[in-house]
């Protein structure tokens, strides 16, 4: 049995490990404590959050959005090394998974195929949510790993716990692949070396390029539009419509394991969404709208979360 431990130790364990901690709001008291039990703990959770930007980040992790109340991490870990902590407790990041990864956890063994969702996954791990939109193309920063390791090993620490209480969502439950990008085999690799190392020196801070925001193809979204619904597979038609995917989940309308850049017919069903959330409906009296984008729809969008309309 582990209990968690107190906010405040993990504030102070962070800091110990060297990394930077941002405290966001009444973090401490943000949970979800009111829906089930949190603990005993078991491991640490690493996910992607398939979003850019640092500050829209955190606030959705912290906030959450219609379909999944927030807090929906312990720790937001952005691409500059920085941890924000924006809940503690029950938070919405594990979900259902398998009974027997958790047991390989508990045991620190290695662990077995995720081929099943039967177990409470909320209740039994930290959970940190790192910036990345997890297409496999967007980099991760070596602050930002080094980052994760020292988080994860600052827990690690505590409860006494080997690499082998570190998990990334995808060996959890079935269907996810966050994180993307890297291996959960390296990352534990990188936290084994961090534990047998206690004088490990601080990372330099790295500066970051400012972002420069998306630009997406109004033309180039309506033919994928019209064409993706009806196709399969990859390659997709076009490579902007994951910013626009990006943006619905912010909205709540589209599953966060629906985008991969594809406008099938969930992403043209979220989009008929958020066009009627902007008065606008189907040609016909009852009928939903079409989700084929429009320019005032796109803009709207765009300018909500922080993308271009171009022809």
């Amino acid at each position: 049995m582990a209990p968690p431990m107190a906010a405040r130790t993990l504030l102070d364990r962070l800091r110990a490990e060297g990394l930077v901690v941002v405290e966001v709001g009444d973090w401490e008291h943000h949970n979800r404590n009111h829906k089930g039990p949190w603990g005993p703990v078991h491991g640490v959770m690493i996910h992607h959050t398939v979003t850019w930007g640092s500050a829209r980040t955190v606030a959705l992790c912290r906030d959450g959005h219609a379909g999944l109340p927030g807090p929906l991490c312990h720790g937001v870990i952005s691409k500059d090394g920085r941890v924000h902590l924006v809940g503690y407790g029950r938070a919405n990041h594990a979900g259902l998974g398998d009974d027997d990864v958790l047991r390989a956890i508990i045991d620190e063994r290695p662990l077995p195929p995720d081929d099943e969702a039967n177990t409470d996954g909320n209740r039994h791990f930290y959970g940190f949510e790192c910036e990345n939109l997890g297409d496999g193309d967007d980099p991760w920063p070596e602050a930002q790993l080094d980052a994760i390791e020292r988080a994860a090993a600052a827990i690690c620490r505590y409860h006494g716990w080997s690499e082998r209480s570190v998990l990334g969502h995808l060996e959890w439950q079935p269907g996810k692949i966050d994180p993307r990008g890297f291996t959960m085999a390296d990352m534990r690799a990188r936290v084994r070396a961090r534990l047998e190392d206690d004088d490990a020196p601080a990372p330099e801070p790295v500066p970051l390029p400012v972002p420069v925001a998306p630009k997406v193809s109004l033309s180039r979204l309506i033919a994928a539009a019209r064409k993706d619904p009806s196709a399969a597979g990859r390659p997709v038609t076009y490579a902007g419509t994951r910013t626009v995917e990006v943006a619905l989940v912010d909205e709540g309308l589209l599953a966060k394991a629906r985008v991969d850049g594809h406008y099938g017919t969930d992403t043209r069903a979220a989009m008929s969404g958020w066009q009627e959330r902007c008065g606008y409906r189907g040609r016909r009296a009852g009928q939903p709208a079409d989700g084929i984008p429009g320019q005032e729809t796109l803009s709207r969008l765009g300018k909500k979360h922080g993308f271009t309309v171009v022809a």
